[in-house]
């Protein structure tokens, strides 16, 4: 993919020419192209001979715990004293998958007023001014699909190895659904052939990401579709809700709900669907949508939220039952787009 016409040399100085103390940053509730473009990245650039941290807001889920790497991630809400020396010593910041502080808003106001260079690559529209050099492409797959753009943009494809390889195929494979949306352009198959060349075992990796789950983790999903999953035919519509409670009756861990979004869009007549969970903090809603219906909209405009067309989230503050009448009352006012198609 050609990315955007910026001028990369002073970024390209510092990674050649000196020995960074570099720290990779990723959003909260960490997702398969968060946390593979961040390895992905890390892995390449220790081989460089830079010292690389990477650190996120929350727990990453144990799906994606079989990337080299992922043993030295800093939990921030597991370890603030670690995650703030790494905060105050970093020399060389890159920002993955995200697209506004609020994204790592632990930690986000330890960021401003520090003088190392910030470097944001990402695939969300609309990314707010706090980078120093912002890399964003709405079309990419995924945020890893980029980070491999930028490696060869900077000249340091030769420090790719099947780790950092399989770091990104993760990534891309995970935001694409297994390329089965957000996958259409030919340059992202591309991407894959180059990464297949270093040796990954793709088969291996879907092994560990989609068949790498509790008996709890299912039983809850047989739970949601069986029990839980509401379908509103009138506006070609279905949601899944999830209390604390119902969550722990199936021993939830952070990564159990992946996907659980997508399921009612296997219903022919659906083009709208929602995942409704409580959090301890919040109510965290995320929308999956076929078409041209936009979920980003929904979330944005009503859910402090946003995302891609088709895949977006936001949050809501009040009780759980009050957010479903919130997300049920306002789906009159889409009726048109929803039976558009």
């Amino acid at each position: 993919m050609k990315l955007p016409d910026l001028d990369f040399s002073y970024l390209t100085k510092l990674l050649r020419e000196t020995r960074q103390n570099i720290l990779i940053l990723t959003h909260r509730n960490p997702d398969g192209d968060a946390i593979g473009a961040s390895l992905g990245l890390s892995n390449l650039l220790v081989r460089l001979g830079h010292t690389v941290n990477v650190i996120v807001p929350n727990a990453i889920p144990k799906f994606l715990k079989w990337m080299k790497g992922a043993g030295g991630i800093c939990i921030y809400n597991f370890d603030r004293k670690r995650g703030d020396e790494l905060l105050k010593n970093a020399t060389l910041v890159f920002a993955l998958d995200f697209n506004d502080l609020s994204r790592v808003r632990e930690f986000d106001e330890k960021l401003k007023g520090r003088d190392y260079f910030k470097v944001l690559i990402d695939h969300h529209p609309d990314p707010t001014d706090f980078a120093d050099l912002t890399i964003s492409l709405t079309e990419a797959s995924s945020t890893a699909e980029l980070v491999y753009d930028f490696i060869h943009e900077v000249g340091l494809q030769e420090f790719i190895d099947v780790d950092s390889a399989s770091c990104l195929y993760a990534g891309i494979m995970t935001d694409t659904g297994c390329f089965s949306f957000n996958s259409s352009r030919p340059g992202t198959y591309l991407t894959v052939a180059k990464l297949l060349e270093f040796g990954i075992d793709k088969d291996k990796i879907f092994d560990f990401v989609y068949n790498n789950f509790s008996a709890d983790r299912m039983r809850l999903m047989g739970y949601c579709l069986d029990k839980k999953m509401v379908c509103l035919e009138e506006y070609r519509t279905a949601y899944i809700s999830l209390s604390q409670e119902e969550l722990r009756q199936y021993n939830f861990r952070i990564g159990d709900s992946e996907g659980f979004v997508n399921l009612p869009l296997s219903i022919e007549s659906i083009r709208f669907s929602a995942l409704i969970m409580e959090n301890k903090d919040c109510i965290k809603l995320s929308f999956r949508s076929k078409g041209s219906f936009p979920a980003n909209r929904v979330a944005s405009e009503h859910f402090a939220g946003g995302g891609h067309l088709n895949a977006a989230g936001g949050e809501c503050y009040d009780s759980l039952d009050n957010t479903i009448q919130k997300f049920v009352n306002l789906l009159p006012n889409y009726r048109d787009a929803l039976l558009s198609e």
